[in-house]
């Protein structure tokens, strides 16, 4: 009983092996028959990997299996830069905002010392004239005299024209 069950299964198994070898053989006859695969078997390249059918075989698995790491890098080229254009744009943007801030912070800063030197400067002009009126009153007298002088001459001129 066993070898009979062995030999159904062996003839069913060389049954099998034949329709897979047909159906193998028509979808190949029917590769073939593609122009452009005709066109591309006419050529150098496809006679050689059509004479050396386990050299085609290592091409076309290369070319299999390489395309999804090389669609996977050149996806990660694209989007490397493109994140490296906007990134560049919003760091350039952020680059001018420190920038205009620390302008603004100097700005400021210069302003505030222009106020405080202008006014150190006037504190001492105000003092150093206080003190020369009050130790020198009479600097202050000759400078009015001066400047009475002075209208009147303005006021000659006026009467004459």
């Amino acid at each position: 009983m066993f070898v009979e069950m062995q030999r159904s299964s062996s003839s069913s198994s060389v049954t099998d092996f034949q329709q897979l070898r047909g159906r193998w053989t028509t979808l190949l006859n029917r590769f073939y028959e593609d122009p452009k695969i005709a066109q591309l078997m006419n050529t150098r390249i496809g006679q050689y990997l059509s004479s050396h059918p386990f050299l085609a075989l290592t091409v076309l698995l290369f070319s299999a299996m390489a395309a999804l790491p090389v669609g996977l890098f050149l996806t990660f080229a694209l989007v490397t830069l493109i994140m490296s254009a906007v990134g560049f744009v919003f760091f350039e943007g952020f680059l001018l905002f420190v920038g205009g801030l620390t302008l603004l912070c100097v700005l400021s800063g210069i302003a505030f010392f222009s106020v405080v030197v202008s006014f150190i400067f006037n504190v001492f002009y105000i003092t150093i004239s206080n003190s020369l009126n009050l130790y020198y009153p009479h600097l202050r007298t000759q400078s009015q005299v001066q400047g009475k002088e002075s209208e009147r001459e303005t006021s000659k001129l006026k009467e004459m024209q």
